[in-house]
């Protein structure tokens, strides 16, 4: 079933960052500088993520997300993902990544038999995709996509991080450009987890978004059918004229705080029952340790930390790249 935790809500998906570094500098995820990557030595084996998804799935985790920094640029992480699927054939198993790197190993990926995949897509116009990313060509991610598509790889959605004055007047054109080749576009209101890289004035609520997908859908209170993914945040709306779909995740505006079903463990081995607060319960000496017994009691001790509702928490530390978004 699941952890239940102090206010009732069952844990059963875990967001696993296997590493803390990026080939992007995205705006809203680290400072232009990059973010000092952790020590080799400080950071999970693939057989200590292996061990902890043990305990994980005896504690009732039903669902693993494979997160960075871009899970990609760690040695290893394609063959990575087949040899988990073969311990865990049972698993939900998903992936985040930029894409950039997703031609490169797609067909290795699609033998994993991934649950879903998750891409970053914030603007089709490569000029712009350049400047969010600091480092990004946005030909890297088409191929990419291009791949994973080819490849069978299931369940691919697209996320767009709403900004106003960046994206927000692109948001037709990208649902369209993901319906067109049978993915699920996901539109994100932007979180204050930094106040340096995060700003109200670029604040774009759920209510907006919908005015701005009106051209190609029925996104009216009558109009759209709603429906909340299991084991997720979004809240996916079905235009009732073509039957076609769209995600939005309304971390801000309307949250999902008393259904959130996740914890998060960073590349270093630390847990957060919250993203938006920064205090971490350590597993990392209990996990090489091979210590069960200790990992479950410090497990448990970091859901219990969970808080009523991310504002309750918000503490303004913290970059995703290190956390894993």
């Amino acid at each position: 079933m699941g952890i239940i935790d102090n206010r009732g809500r069952v844990i059963n998906y875990a967001r696993i960052s296997v590493t803390d570094r990026c080939n992007y500098r995205c705006v809203y995820c680290m400072p232009e500088e990059g973010v000092k990557p952790r020590p080799h030595d400080d950071i999970m084996r693939f057989e200590d993520i292996v061990w902890l998804s043990r305990i994980l799935v005896s504690l009732g985790i039903r669902h693993i997300r494979f997160t960075g920094g871009e899970p990609l640029v760690r040695r290893g992480m394609a063959d990575f993902l087949v040899s988990f699927r073969e311990e865990f054939p049972g698993l939900g198993v998903s992936m985040t990544t930029n894409a950039s790197l997703l031609s490169r190993f797609a067909g290795a990926i699609a033998r994993a038999r991934l649950s879903g995949m998750n891409v970053s897509l914030d603007t089709l116009d490569g000029g712009k995709f350049a400047g969010m990313t600091r480092l990004g060509d946005i030909s890297d991610v088409m191929s990419g996509l291009e791949s994973a598509a080819e490849c069978g790889i299931p369940n691919i959605k697209t996320n767009t991080v709403v900004m106003r004055g960046f994206n927000e007047y692109e948001l037709p054109d990208i649902v369209k450009f993901s319906w067109n080749r049978g993915f699920i576009p996901r539109m994100i209101e932007f979180m204050p987890l930094r106040g340096d890289l995060w700003g109200r004035e670029k604040f774009v609520p759920s209510g907006e978004i919908f005015e701005l997908l009106k051209p190609i859908g029925d996104w009216s209170a009558e109009g759209r059918g709603r429906e909340k993914a299991a084991g997720g945040p979004a809240k996916y709306y079905t235009d009732a004229l073509t039957g076609l779909k769209v995600g939005v995740i309304e971390a801000v505006s309307n949250h999902f705080c008393s259904e959130c079903n996740r914890l998060r463990i960073t590349a270093a081995g630390n847990m957060r029952a919250c993203l938006f607060n920064s205090e971490e319960t350590p597993l990392l000496p209990a996990i090489r340790e091979r210590d069960e017994t200790a990992s479950r009691e410090a497990i448990l001790r970091g859901i219990a930390l969970k808080p009523k509702k991310w504002n309750d928490a918000a503490d303004g530390e913290g970059h995703m790249s290190d956390i894993g978004g």
